[in-house]
């Protein structure tokens, strides 16, 4: 089986995939914060004593401390389960969502009133610009697809001026409508800008 695993927004979500790919369980919450708190036991919940030979978590861009949690999550469960584990792109994650239209913007925000953003092409669903982190007026200028979507979606159309906007977050379920190259990362953080705290510099 296969465990997918994203908490880089607000929503909490897992899934539980069989050997054939069928999502057979899911659970999604939005929490905003405690995702450390909420995260293992929707785990346990959800497998309710199953494990799962492979790990799948989202490794952002997004909140710094919800991709820490996740990924921190999905290595203990690794190591304890003997299971493989691989990051997925979590915009990646957003778009796969989507249901209409030849491209999808997916949109995030990324704190200091800026977005992270990408686009992608939906059949097959590939990236069709690089992960970029923007204002909002600047991303408008960037992302061409009519139809956006995220938590961060209202913000990119309204700059825009033009677009449908779908605020919606990711959901694990959705995890194996990937391409193997989007949920095959290295799992560890894309954090796609400095973090906010940085190391006192020497006097």
């Amino acid at each position: 089986m296969i465990l997918a695993i994203d908490t880089s927004t607000a929503a909490c979500t897992v899934a539980l995939f069989d050997a054939s790919g069928n999502c057979i369980a899911h659970r999604d919450e939005l929490i905003a914060r405690g995702h450390a708190e909420r995260l293992v036991p929707m785990i346990a919940e959800l497998c309710d004593g199953r494990t799962a030979d492979r790990i799948v978590v989202g490794v952002g861009p997004g909140s710094f401390t919800g991709l820490r949690v996740g990924i921190a999550a999905a290595q203990g469960l690794a190591i304890g389960w003997d299971a493989e584990l691989a990051g997925m792109s979590s915009l990646a994650l957003l778009a796969a969502g989507a249901t209409d239209g030849a491209s999808v913007a997916a949109v995030m925000h990324g704190g200091h009133g800026e977005l992270f953003v990408q686009q992608f092409n939906r059949s097959p669903l590939a990236p069709s610009t690089l992960l970029l982190n923007l204002t909002p007026g600047d991303a408008a200028g960037e992302i061409s697809a009519p139809l956006v979507v995220g938590p961060g979606a209202p913000d990119l159309v309204e700059a825009r001026g033009s677009g449908e906007a779908i605020e919606a977050w990711p959901r694990a379920a959705d995890a194996l409508k990937l391409p193997d190259e989007l949920r095959t990362l290295a799992p560890r953080p894309i954090y796609a800008r400095a973090p906010d705290a940085r190391a006192r510099q020497a006097a």
